[in-house]
């Protein structure tokens, strides 16, 4: 089977390879590029064809690489690499299953003369974000992982220039930020994996040989910066100045687009003068690094007061700002966000800046490991689904058992064990949904990721799966369950009845299940951006708001509302503008890039809680009982 080898340029396809190759070939030639992007849509077609023989060798290669490892050992694998072993006595776990395991790797390093979880060196730790679940896991890395990711990467762009032709003949504004690293105590560094990415020697070649799918507007000494607003400033202004040049927009997700837009309208006229003037200004104090400075006048090779006009004259034409990005970069074909989940609730105000452009969400994947692709990328944002790529890692699947179904008391043993039996990529079912279990290249064994994916189709033997939700996200108050999903279309539900028919848009939300009333209750946080600064809106329609919400709710949750009374009205509160921002820029401290922020569905006590009540400006309840 042919498998893909990624160098330092681009990637080749090398005949019965099951490694990744650092052949450097030059990626200067049309031709080439052109025979590469055939070869890996060949490539795609063969390892989907082959899902369950892939996987196979997936695993073997894992196992075999790694079988004198500690975690391995112990469990009693003894070196063997078939798939009925590996299931019957590895354990599915969690991260906090592994953390003595982990523990010693942050603490001491390579120094370890045992190999812990894996026989290869560990080359960094990967920091989750811990905007889902609260906490923030240190993963490790290995070149072989890390390999891995940069295949995928080279996955990508062949399969949107199927459906975006002529993508190579421009450029792209990825606004692409970068955020410190850390050192754990062993003296490893430890990152998300955004920013290590973009300084990886990977990221910084395509800079040197400029492959024509990956050609940005910003220069990677600007993308390096770690201070974010001289980045963004910087970034937008190249971006700007390259105007008709730009194919595509770029942000990591959905929510990246919206700050870009509010960094526009604060900035605008900075970035107009510096254009006129071919110049940074020198009365612009916030942008300091000379790196920076020096890399930006790369661009700004000459004074463009007729480009300075016309973005001056987007910008106060329409006060709402519609259409803006597509007016800004009118050759733009689509923009490249996350879109899925409850990033979802963002598409409204995308489409409404920029004119409906299509949304391409391109890859699924977590901190772990990268594992789904969107073979159809221009597809509508609700019917986006990920192609899980069987080279990534060797995968498994936990069915969700519908509550409703465990609580039934003719639910017997057997078929209950039968649900919590773990299903391999090629058997999932059409409509189920499942809980994503991986075993990858860096030392994870069925490992729980915490994703629920639905399957809902096929490309050829390869499931297609949509993302459905976060697992552990969820409000509780007494024994109600609230998924981040169920949340999601409470919220939706409430605005598209009637703040939608008002000019007003959700600019973001979450909520906190607050315990220390009695009995308990939901606590929804809106910020709301108004079409009309004189717009205001009664009590009542607040009201209807809260009582929409919790009609939306599941039963148990109404039960407990309504019957026993176990749950008290639900609290609806109003932030100041800005608040959300606040809460990015508190998570940006504290270590989050800037790319990789999610806006957390649910709080809990501490600082963020405490920053979003510190903004709070109106708040309304529930008038009555929803109905049970």
């Amino acid at each position: 089977m042919n498998t893909l080898a990624a160098t330092d340029d681009s990637i080749v396809v090398v005949e019965n390879s099951s490694t990744i190759s650092k052949t450097c070939i030059s990626a200067t030639d049309e031709h080439f590029h052109e025979e590469n992007r055939r070869k890996i849509l060949q490539f795609i077609e063969e390892i989907t064809t082959n899902v369950d023989e892939v996987q196979t060798q997936v695993l073997s290669e894992i196992l075999s690489g790694n079988a004198q490892v500690e975690y391995l050992q112990r469990h009693g694998l003894n070196g063997h690499t078939d798939r009925e072993t590996f299931k019957k006595v590895i354990p599915v776990v969690c991260y906090e299953d592994l953390i003595p395991d982990i523990d010693p790797l942050i603490a001491n390093g390579n120094s370890i003369t045992s190999s812990i979880l894996g026989s290869r060196h560990i080359k960094q730790f990967i920091r989750s974000t811990g905007t889902s679940s609260g906490v923030r896991k240190l993963i490790p890395l290995t070149q072989e992982q890390e390999d891995k990711i940069w295949h995928f990467q080279d996955l990508v762009m062949p399969v949107i220039s199927q459906q975006v032709p002529g993508l190579d003949k421009g450029k792209a504004m990825h606004l692409l930020f970068v955020a410190p690293d850390s050192t754990t105590p062993g003296g490893l560094i430890a990152n998300s994996i955004v920013p290590f990415m973009h300084k990886s020697l990977y990221f910084k070649n395509l800079f040197r040989n400029v492959d024509p799918y990956r050609n940005f507007t910003s220069p990677i000494e600007i993308i390096l910066c770690e201070d974010t607003y001289q980045s963004m400033y910087s970034q937008l202004l190249c971006g700007l100045y390259q105007n008709s040049h730009v194919l595509r927009l770029g942000f990591i997700f959905s929510s990246a687009v919206i700050q870009a837009v509010k960094f526009l309208q604060e900035h605008w006229i900075l970035l107009c003068d510096d254009i006129r003037n071919g110049n940074i200004a020198v009365g612009n104090t916030k942008i300091t690094d000379q790196t920076v400075k020096k890399a930006v006048m790369n661009i700004l090779v000459k004074p463009n007061p007729e480009l300075a006009d016309f973005v001056e004259r987007e910008c106060t034409r329409d006060e709402s700002w519609k259409g803006i990005l597509s007016r800004l970069w009118p050759n733009a074909k689509y923009i490249d966000a996350i879109i899925t989940g409850t990033m979802s609730h963002h598409i409204p105000i995308i489409n409404f800046y920029t004119n409906e452009l299509p949304i391409v969400s391109q890859a699924y994947g977590c901190s772990e490991s990268l594992l789904g692709l969107n073979l159809n990328p221009l597809c509508k944002p609700n019917e986006v689904s990920y192609t899980i790529i069987p080279t990534m890692a060797y995968c498994e699947f936990l069915p969700i058992v519908n509550e409703d179904v465990q609580q039934n008391n003719n639910c017997n043993l057997e078929e209950e064990q039968r649900h919590q039996e773990l299903v391999d990529l090629a058997d999932v079912k059409l409509g189920r949904e499942y809980e994503v279990v991986i075993t990858n290249y860096a030392g994870l064994y069925r490992y729980r990721v915490g994703d629920v994916l639905q399957v809902s189709g096929f490309k050829n033997s390869a499931p297609q799966f949509s993302f459905v939700c976060r697992k552990n996200a969820v409000l509780t108050i007494d024994h109600d369950k609230t998924t981040e999903v169920e949340l999601q279309n409470a919220v939706r539900n409430a605005f598209d009845q009637l703040m939608s028919k008002l000019n007003v848009s959700l600019v973001e939300y979450t909520s906190f299940a607050d315990a220390s009333t009695n009995p308990g209750h939901y606590v929804i946080y809106w910020e709301l951006q108004y079409s009309n600064n004189n717009a205001s809106i009664s009590l009542p329609v607040f009201e209807k708001c809260c009582l929409i919400i919790e009609e939306s709710l599941g039963a148990e949750y109404r039960s407990l509302r309504v019957n026993n009374k176990h749950i008290g009205p639900l609290e609806l509160k109003i932030v100041e503008t800005g608040t959300f921002d606040k809460l990015m820029n508190y998570a940006i401290n504290q270590g989050t890039s800037v790319s990789q922020y999610k806006t957390p569905r649910s709080v809990k006590l501490g600082p963020i809680l405490e920053l979003l009540n510190s903004q709070v400006i109106l708040n309304y309840f529930s008038p009555k009982c929803p109905n049970p």
